[in-house]
């Protein structure tokens, strides 16, 4: 490992461990006892491992994988927006707290972020665009649609 990536906090994993994550990823409600039987290695050994893997952030928790379609959300989009200079950081973290948004992201290019959202109809999806658009430091955007979602995986595939 790099002096970079030990810097960067990266964690290297071994082979066991990526065997771990990976049965974690098919049901993180699986039972430490049932994974190590798959793997043919002790309760302890995966018991450690998956603590070793918390304790670096490597595990950062276990969350249910929702389908937003059967909760009303049926309209996802992809938001383009052109910050004023300067005020990239601030401006994504006042966008990050609104209700529906589900990720920020800094781009590079024509964007300066990228917000996707998820909304139960058009007019939240309105309200909020006008919202963003009234943020002082927000220039314009570029609204996207989602027509259809062909893969929207959650779990890192390790």
């Amino acid at each position: 490992m790099t002096a970079r990536e030990k810097e960067a906090g990266i964690v290297e994993l071994d082979d066991l461990d990526i065997d771990i994550l990976r049965s974690l990823n098919e049901n993180a409600r699986k039972s430490f006892r049932d994974i190590a039987k798959e793997l043919k290695v002790s309760l302890t050994t995966v018991s450690n491992r998956v603590k070793a893997m918390e304790r670096g952030g490597v595990i950062q928790g276990y969350i249910p994988v929702v389908d937003p379609a059967k909760l009303g959300y049926d309209i996802m989009v992809v938001i383009g927006i052109k910050v004023i200079h300067g005020k990239i950081v601030e401006t994504e973290k006042d966008l990050a707290k609104e209700p529906g948004v589900f990720a920020v992201f800094d781009s590079t290019g024509e964007w300066d972020a990228i917000v996707m959202a998820r909304f139960h109809n058009r007019g939240e999806l309105n309200t909020f665009v006008k919202k963003v658009l009234d943020h002082e430091n927000v220039d314009r955007t570029y609204t996207q649609v989602v027509l259809n979602v062909t893969r929207d995986e959650k779990r890192v595939l390790v």
